[in-house]
């Protein structure tokens, strides 16, 4: 027996740790799959359904292989899990010993130095603020990390962070005064000395977006890629290699300046007036924008005066406020840094606005408060080849949701992995027993204009059924707002509606009322596990088609046209399949799990193309009867 297949044994290290730890087939096979791509230098794609332990079956033959490994994950949440909860339990459980590192976005680490700017700033904060940089300055004594997520009193999302965080426009590098204490520093040391690196999407592609070979600086060089939750870095990679320019970047070079202008430049009063200028135009185009939080094409923005004067006026004062920092840059490193993001945004800005190749998507965001401009490549499959090439390491992709009816061709092709196997593992889930698949008859066309109330009539028995215990998962904020509105009335059960708290929150509450029914948009159709009873329904509105009005899809779209291809087909289909696939995954989460899955859209059986979507569902149980859901749960009442 290898020392693979001796841990994962009924007598092996992990039953030893993990009470109640039971072999599974899946989970063995899998480890096996990767421990030799690892040693062939082989890429691998890797699917392995819920329930199969996927993180451990890729950790154990990592270590044991002795190469250095940076794992990835899709968020920084499952950054944490995994280093704080999945990795000490391993440690306990095998014999080679190993080191590991945790290395998150500079953002995500407290800055001495601008915490001090902060502190010693005349242009003053509110009480609120000025409370909450007083608990962040004395928690900055404590921390031995300096990692922001360890701070509680202080909200992850607070805007205050960016008087205590850094960013790579705004980092003063090896000429900060405070680097010897940087926690950056020290976390990326740590990274290079480590076996094991566990970092997110995010910081991975960002990293490869600033470097034309190999890792960037903060990656130090591996022999092993581990990517988890692959089915979302073709995203993460696509808005890392174009330009993305927000009203709130360029806000903040202004309010950077101007702390520095007030320290060191109060000589040169055109640039505090070059500062307060950008800020004003900011605004005006903002408020040009007008009240609606949408996405558009670039050629809104082209075909609009107003707009397009706004523009050309912010470009006008960001110019002006680079060529006086240029002046006062010999003044003070803080000055001379405030300088070179001015001129990157500058240039950037240029690039944005002139671009006419064809090669990229140009598009708009308006926010709340502010506004982004952005370039997205139409295709990256090309950059992400040349980048895998440059870097000799073995590549592994694993997910739940990487195959459309059994075939990696999509994923493959999105990531341009032209010789890279692929293996899949079903679940451990007893589906059959565990669950049952419900689609009703004589639901509404999706393009219904009372769709929402429609199926409201078939949803509101299912939930009375299973006593609440639901979520309710919508395609858009618009429905989601219209169900919330109607079922207050319409049944007794805790209502949770996604937006009113933090998602986090939300989930708790959900949990803990056991009889709750939350209705939530994409951010809950993956990365949420609840076992047990308190989620006993998942009912999903439409097929999760992306917006066919959203200008990057469209832009996307109209390019697979041009190229001879069906962006339908090719495109469209294979994500909403996966989308669905993810949201299905939150039914069942354990052995013991029982759960009853509705699905609301007709063209399941009245379009060709909804055979592709039920392949790709788990194999439940169906039915079109109510009276069978009805009995599902009173199953689960008997003794």
């Amino acid at each position: 027996m290898t020392e693979l297949d001796l841990f994962f044994s009924p007598d092996g290290g992990l039953a030893k740790t993990v009470a109640g730890y039971q072999p599974r087939a899946a989970q063995v096979e899998m480890a096996r799959a990767i421990h030799e791509a690892i040693e062939n230098k082989q890429h691998l794609i890797a699917e392995a359904g819920t329930g199969t332990g996927k993180t451990f079956a890729y950790l154990v033959p990592a270590i044991l292989s002795g190469r250095k490994t940076i794992i990835s994950t899709g968020t920084k949440n499952l950054q944490d899990q995994l280093f704080n909860n999945d990795l000490p339990i391993i440690r306990k459980a095998i014999k080679k010993p190993f080191t590991a590192a945790l290395l998150k976005g500079r953002s995500n680490y407290l800055c001495h130095y601008r915490l001090k700017n902060a502190f010693s700033s005349t242009l003053g904060f509110s009480k609120e603020d000025a409370a909450a940089l007083a608990k962040i300055k004395s928690w900055a004594k404590r921390t031995q990390s300096g990692d922001t997520s360890e701070m509680t009193e202080v909200g992850e999302g607070d805007p205050i962070w960016y008087q205590a965080t850094s960013s790579a426009d705004n980092c003063l590098g090896q000429e900060c005064p405070d680097y010897a204490e940087c926690f950056l520093v020290k976390a990326r040391k740590k990274a290079q000395e480590s076996d094991i690196l566990v970092v997110n999407h995010h910081l991975l592609c960002a990293d490869w977006s600033i470097r034309d070979s190999g890792f960037g600086e903060l990656l130090p060089n591996v022999e092993t890629v581990i990517i988890d939750e692959a089915h979302q870095l073709a995203d993460t990679a696509s808005n890392f290699l174009g330009i993305n320019i927000g009203g709130k970047q360029m806000t903040d070079l202004a309010s950077d300046t101007l702390i520095e202008y007030f320290k060191d430049a109060t000589d040169i009063p055109a640039l505090r007036t070059a500062c307060e200028d950008l800020e004003h135009e900011i605004k005006d185009l903002r408020l040009a924008f007008g009240m609606e939080l949408t996405r558009g094409e670039w050629r809104d923005i082209e075909q609009n005066p107003n707009l397009l004067g706004g523009l050309q006026a912010v470009k006008a004062q960001l110019q002006r406020l680079t060529e006086q920092l240029l002046l006062a840059s010999v003044k003070s490193k803080g000055l001379d840094q405030c300088f070179k993001r001015a001129d990157e945004l500058n240039k950037q800005l240029a690039v944005l606005i002139d671009d006419n190749s064809g090669k990229w998507i140009r598009w708009y965001e308006v926010h709340k408060k502010t506004f982004t401009f952005s370039r997205t490549p139409l295709d990256i499959a090309g950059e992400f080849r040349v980048f895998m090439q440059q870097h000799q390491s073995t590549w592994i992709f694993t997910s739940a949701t990487l195959s459309v009816g059994n075939r990696f061709d999509h994923f493959a092709n999105n990531l341009g992995l032209g010789k890279a196997q692929s293996a899949s593992w079903e679940s451990p889930f007893d589906y059959a027993n565990q669950s049952l698949f419900y689609h009703p008859r004589g639901l509404p066309k999706p393009d219904d204009e009372n769709f929402i109330p429609l199926i409201l009539e078939f949803v509101v028995p299912v939930l009375q059924a299973s006593q609440g215990r639901a979520f309710f998962l919508f395609t858009s904020h618009r429905a989601l707002q219209q169900a919330a509105g109607l079922l207050k009335d319409k049944i007794s059960y805790p209502l949770l509606i996604q937006g009113s708290q933090p998602k986090s929150l939300l989930l708790e509450q959900f949990k803990a009322k056991g009889n709750a029914v939350l209705l939530g948009t994409s951010s809950f159709w993956e990365g949420v596990d609840v076992r047990g009873e308190a989620l006993s329904c998942v009912i999903i509105d439409k097929l999760p088609f992306s917006s066919p009005g959203d200008p990057v899809l469209k832009a996307r779209l109209d390019a697979m046209t041009k190229q001879g291809r069906n962006p339908f087909f090719h495109y469209q289909l294979p994500n909403a399949v996966i989308a669905l696939r993810q949201g299905i995954g939150r039914l069942i989460r354990d052995v013991t799990d029982r759960g009853v899955l509705m699905v609301c859209d007709p063209r399941l059986l009245k379009r060709s193309y909804g055979q592709i979507f039920l392949d790709s569902v788990p194999p439940m149980k169906r039915s079109r009867d109510l009276a069978d859901v009805q009995a599902f749960f009173q199953q689960e009442n008997k003794p």
